[in-house]
Formats: structure tokens, C-alpha cells, sequence
């Protein structure tokens, strides 16, 4: 007879895999609306502007966010200028150092109007009420910023995001209405 014998082995594996990577990125990002109407009311243009948000302007945030003290911001609208131009709004300019661009002025009002924002919905935060610029004289405007200086060609504070419009220049004279509305996303 012959001697048989049976093992019993037993076999596993096991195997992790990864079928994807959950992620979460937040990007700030704004856009501004900008409608010009002459003295008697017409419309003379409709444009927006995706604007850049600087890394100045990002720091400000994440710091006054993040900090877990009370924070309360005052922020501004400017107008950029066609005179002086030579690039637009890049990452690393401030308030006091935006070589590429310069404010324009030429407005009526004493100061930047200020931005008075509602409260937040759906991931975005939007003024309030557009702002108002009463052009002073015949300048070329290409975009607009935010900032936390009330200053007329002031250079202290933030400089949170600038963008040029879409459609290019735009030409304004004395006697013109800006309207400026902001919208910023996270």
C-alpha cells in the first residue's frame, strides 16, 4: 500500500490600491464688471476684467483668516492707467512697487471708492453696490484694483488683485460715469 499524505495549504493576498487622490485646492480669483455711460446717460462701453489676486493680496488673507484673532479689512477700487503702462498685474507686485502700471486719477471723487461687500454665497463675495468714478478728464483707462489704501496714487496697505479689461483700452472723458462692481471666489 502505498503511503499518500495530503497537506492543506492555504493561500492570501492581499493587494491596496489606489484608484484615485482626493484633493482640495482653493484658487482666489475675482472678476470686475466696468460700465462707462457719457454725461447724458449712454452707454458708451460694458467690459470685465479676470483679475490676478497678488501673492501680497493671498498672504493678507490666509494671514487674517487664519490667525483666529479678529480682523476687519477696508478695501478700495482703483483705476489703471494707460499712461506709463508697460505690463500688466503680475503676482509679485504691491502696493508701493507695480512697475509695469501706474494708478490713473483722474476722477472727481477725493478718494478711492470704497468697497463695501455683502455677505458671501456659494463660494464668491460681491459688492454691495457698484462704485462710482465721475471722470475728471480725457484719459485711457486698462483695468482696475483692489487695495486697502483709500489715497488717491497711494502706495501703503495691500494690494490684493489688479486685472486689465478684456476688450482692451478703454477711452474716457470728462463728464463720464464708471461703474464698477467686484466679485471675489474662492
Amino acid at each position: 500500500m502505498k503511503n499518500e499524505k495530503a497537506s492543506a495549504k492555504t493561500s492570501e493576498g492581499v493587494g491596496l490600491g489606489r484608484k484615485g487622490v482626493m484633493s482640495e485646492k482653493a484658487e482666489a480669483h475675482g472678476r470686475y464688471f466696468v460700465e462707462c455711460h457719457d454725461a447724458f446717460g449712454n452707454l458708451k462701453f460694458r467690459d470685465m476684467i479676470d483679475n490676478l489676486v497678488t501673492t501680497a493680496g493671498k498672504n493678507d488673507a490666509l494671514d487674517k483668516y487664519l490667525s483666529g484673532t479678529g480682523y476687519t479689512a477696508n478695501f478700495y477700487i482703483g483705476l489703471v492707467s494707460g499712461t506709463g503702462y508697460t505690463t500688466g498685474a503680475v503676482a509679485a507686485d504691491t502696493a508701493d512697487n507695480h512697475a509695469g502700471w501706474q494708478e490713473d486719477v483722474n476722477y472727481y471723487e477725493a478718494t478711492r471708492p470704497a468697497a463695501v461687500f455683502a455677505s458671501a454665497a456659494g463660494g464668491s463675495k460681491s459688492l454691495s453696490a457698484a462704485l462710482t468714478f465721475s471722470i475728471s478728464e480725457t484719459t485711457t483707462i486698462k483695468g482696475c484694483f483692489l487695495a486697502t489704501e483709500s489715497t488717491k496714487g497711494g502706495t501703503s496697505g495691500i494690494l490684493y488683485s489688479a486685472g486689465l479689461f478684456s476688450g482692451g483700452d478703454k477711452i474716457v472723458s470728462d463728464g463720464d460715469t464708471l461703474s464698477v462692481s467686484y466679485t471675489a471666489s474662492l
